[in-house]
């Protein structure tokens, strides 16, 4: 059997072992069991992506399903595509594994953790590697079921269990829209296989209703990868423990959308309309996210919502047809979105779970190594150059700058807030006087190098990232480019824009104009933000969300209620409850009176056999005589 079998194998086993042997296995065991899959499925990903000869392959396990000439096999395919993908997820799931040993080292459920950890991981890697849409569509419910278990996995408040059965509310109605695309794939084309469809339609047979296949297709992508109006999922999954956060809502399953349209781009590219729409509602998402993030003092919540913002960034990319930039930015985000995620985790470790960066301040003498690493990360995300942010985000906005200026200028506005609600962040968390208890105080410490190791690497892939599809301006040769060409139509004329000459570096003075906005007030003016009661006006309204979440409440959640509680007090009660009770009472008299037959007295019995026999004989008689 190839060792290629072993990349998503491993992590299955380990989800048993861990699964299985739980509770009996000692914490340091259970995390080395459920560390180990994703270091060798990363070594095995890697040889794989080193000795790739650019030549797609495709592994069958199995003729799967099969009904008259629909044949769908359970089959993986390994291509330009699916091996950066490997590479990002066990690699970035591997730091995140070796983190959550520290940061979850006093968890009574850390077996059980790591079960799910490597549940997440088995299924992410069947979403990549799939063959086919059907393939692809068994991750794509995995991860979401694991997503489920890891937003909720401290269930012992009713307010997590609530936040995970949001994601997963959420996440089924985008996934009903990707399955009706799948239904229309199957009817158009008869097979769900990738190389089969699109072979079909550079041969010239494109379904009428293709824009409706694209369409469907993206309503997937918007639930997955939280945008509106499916995104508000995401900041409450915070839930979950910070790994958690990490892992699955920045650097790995939500980027699934992205994934899914760029290996479709074929579909999306016969559908400009759909594309356009793509674009737009990334833009939106892109803004809605950052300015709800202007005001957020949950150091989690804050960066949910930045993960909510790129992921728009990403989308407008894929609407301008810059397939390349925006898989940039998936990678690069998963280096910098990941640091910062596990770096807020640090500062929780260290604040006694305290997550409002009102009570925190002056962290930077006790957590240098959180500092620096949060620095580099705050710097990659504003898109200041050289960090790996500036090249993947300003490569979108380069691509936007052609496409649609009216687009660009708005994006440079989220990149301007983006900027300043990073700084925000980083500048109220580790400068000026401590603001927690004492008790807080007495507990800081910097994580220890189980935690502290991820930062790092993290960060030195956060600053050097860029290098991955460095352009030629900057002396780079464009390798993700180049790489990913046999898959995706020709670059636009974006591909050789000097990012730093756009309209007068418009996109530089968006990164360092607002992070020094904020450095002024919260740095040098030493502001913190008032008590939530405190805040009002314009501001109250986005730091409400723009009160999203009550108006999903007043316009879907409560008519639901109310036709079941209608249907609860009203139909079942007085319809359903009286026809069936009616029926039993029915039943019950008859069979009470059917019973006065049964007397005990053997004369009448013989009397009634006899009468029974005369009527029979009587109209058998009458039968053979007409």
């Amino acid at each position: 059997m190839s060792l290629f079998y072993l990349i998503p194998l491993l992590p299955f086993i380990g989800f048993l072992v861990n699964g299985l042997a739980f509770p009996k296995l000692n914490k340091q065991l259970a995390g080395i069991i459920g560390t180990i899959p994703p270091v060798v499925a990363f070594a095995l990903s890697l040889q794989l992506f080193l000795n790739f000869d650019g030549q797609t392959q495709i592994y069958t396990l199995a003729e799967w399903i099969k009904i008259g000439e629909l044949s769908i096999p359970f089959a993986f395919q390994v291509d330009q595509l699916s091996l950066l993908m490997l590479l990002i997820i066990t690699g970035v799931g591997t730091l995140i594994h070796v983190y959550s040993m520290g940061y979850m080292a006093h968890d009574a459920g850390l077996g059980k953790f790591f079960a799910f950890l490597n549940l997440f991981i088995f299924f992410m890697l069947i979403l990549v590697l799939g063959a086919n849409f059907v393939v692809m569509f068994i991750g794509w419910e995995g991860v979401g079921l694991c997503s489920y278990l890891l937003i909720g996995f401290w269930n012992q408040k009713n307010s997590y269990g609530d936040a995970a059965r949001k994601a997963f509310i959420m996440n089924r109605i985008g996934d009903l829209g990707f399955l009706v695309g799948i239904f229309l794939l199957i009817q158009n084309f008869g097979t769900t296989d990738y190389t089969s469809i699109f072979t079909s339609i550079n041969e010239g047979n494109v379904p009428d209703n293709v824009g409706l296949i694209a369409f469907c297709l993206f309503v997937g992508a918007m639930g997955k990868s939280a945008q509106i109006p499916l995104f508000t999922w995401l900041p409450d999954a915070m839930a979950g423990p910070t790994p958690v956060s990490a892992l699955i809502h920045a650097a790995t399953m939500v980027t699934a959308g992205i994934y899914m349209v760029i290996r479709a781009n074929v579909l999306f590219e016969l559908s400009p309309e759909v594309l356009h729409f793509v674009g737009w509602i990334g833009l939106a998402t892109a803004l809605l996210g950052a300015a709800i993030g202007l005001f957020q003092n949950d150091i989690k919540k804050v960066l949910a919502y930045s993960t909510v913002s790129q992921l728009g960034y990403m989308f407008m990319g894929l609407g301008a047809s810059a397939y390349t930039a925006s898989f940039f930015h998936v990678m690069t985000h998963a280096f910098f979105k990941a640091l910062l995620f596990l770096g807020a985790g640090s500062v929780i470790h260290a604040m006694s779970d305290e997550q409002d960066i009102r009570k925190m301040g002056g962290l930077k003498s006790h957590l240098p190594i959180t500092y620096v690493t949060f620095l580099l990360g705050t710097i990659a995300i504003a898109g200041i150059p050289p960090f790996a942010g500036f090249f993947s985000k300003d490569e979108i906005l380069a691509s936007l700058y052609h496409h649609d200026p009216i687009m660009w200028w708005l994006a440079i506005l989220g990149s301007a807030m983006t900027s300043f609600y990073m700084f925000r962040v980083f500048i109220l968390t580790f400068f000026g006087a401590f603001r927690g208890s004492q008790k807080q105080a007495d507990h800081l410490h910097e994580s220890p190098w189980t935690m502290t190791l991820p930062l790092i690497i993290l960060a030195i892939f956060s600053v050097g990232g860029g290098i991955i599809n460095l352009p030629h301006f900057a002396g780079g040769n464009e390798f993700l480019a180049h790489w990913l060409a046999p898959l995706l139509p020709a670059a636009g004329e974006a591909a050789e824009v000097n990012f730093l000459s756009l309209e007068g570096g418009a996109p530089l003075l968006a990164a360092f104009l607002p992070a020094a906005l904020a450095i002024y007030i919260f740095g040098m003016q030493k502001s913190v933000p008032g008590s939530d009661a405190s805040v009002t006006g314009i501001q109250k309204v986005i730091y409400h969300k723009f009160y999203i979440d009550e108006l999903y409440d007043m316009l879907i959640v409560r008519p639901i209620s109310l036709l079941s509680n209608f249907l609860h007090q009203i139909f079942e009660f007085l319809v359903l409850d009286l026809l069936v009770e009616g029926v039993g009472k029915i039943v019950q008299y008859a069979s009470s009176e059917f019973r006065r037959i049964q007397t005990g007295n053997v004369g009448y019995y013989i009397f009634m056999i006899v009468i029974s026999v005369t009527v029979i004989l009587f109209l058998g008689l009458k039968t053979w005589i007409l």
